[in-house]
């Protein structure tokens, strides 16, 4: 499998969108990308923008950013509080807060969204405006493991060492102490889907996550 890599230009830092329905779901889709780029890309720009968050959940998501974006330059992070699970019925004004967030970041290198075909209304809802406010940009949708059954093949995978899981995984039940008695939420589940994915890109220390790239342009010009 060739590795085509995602790597920040020299002269200009790599600037990412981060976009996620509710408190916790930027990090269990795409925590250990995050975590990755602070580590080896420091001067990375992070754009985190969460729709859903009142109360607890507020508090979850601002500690869950301090420390999956701890060691990066540039970090913003900006909250919203739609309701959950009415966010199709909030459409519009979701909508509005998009058209904002394209006047303020234009030109992302990289965005970072749900998948379309999740089976939760509010993560379908973030991945369609994001596909119609943002047309020309690098798009992956990250997974979120759940009851429904909704996890596909995707086809975009970033691997990750042993140590940066594990650091996934510990900051995710540490910073989302509401959600642990829910029967998914638990290292072992988060853990094992990026043992999965890292077999099947064959990642060199066996451990991955994977994402959805729907459109992707080559280019063969230096």
């Amino acid at each position: 499998m060739r590795d085509l890599g995602l790597r920040p230009r020299p002269d200009v830092p790599l600037r990412v969108l981060c976009l996620g329905a509710h408190s916790d779901d930027i990090e269990i889709g795409c925590g250990g990308l995050i975590l990755d780029l602070a580590r080896n890309h420091p001067a990375t720009s992070v754009d985190w923008i969460v729709f859903s968050g009142n109360a607890a959940r507020a508090r979850e998501a601002r500690a869950g950013a301090r420390l999956f974006l701890n060691g990066l330059r540039r970090p913003r992070v900006a909250l919203h509080t739609f309701r959950d699970g009415f966010f199709p019925h909030d459409g519009a004004a979701i909508k509005l807060v998009f058209e904002k967030v394209k006047r303020a970041i234009p030109a992302p290198d990289l965005i970072l969204t749900h998948y379309r075909d999740d089976r939760h209304q509010d993560h379908r809802v973030i991945s369609d405006l994001t596909w119609n406010t943002f047309r020309d940009h690098l798009v992956l949708e990250y997974e979120i493991p759940k009851y429904d059954g909704d996890l596909g093949a995707p086809n975009c995978y970033v691997a990750l060492d042993r140590e940066t899981c594990d650091r996934k995984a510990a900051y995710l039940m540490k910073a989302f102490g509401s959600q642990r008695d829910r029967h998914w939420f638990s290292e072992e589940t988060f853990l094992g889907l990026m043992r999965v994915r890292g077999v099947e890109c064959r990642a060199p220390h066996g451990y991955a996550e994977a994402f959805y790239a729907r459109k992707l342009v080559m280019s063969t010009a230096r």
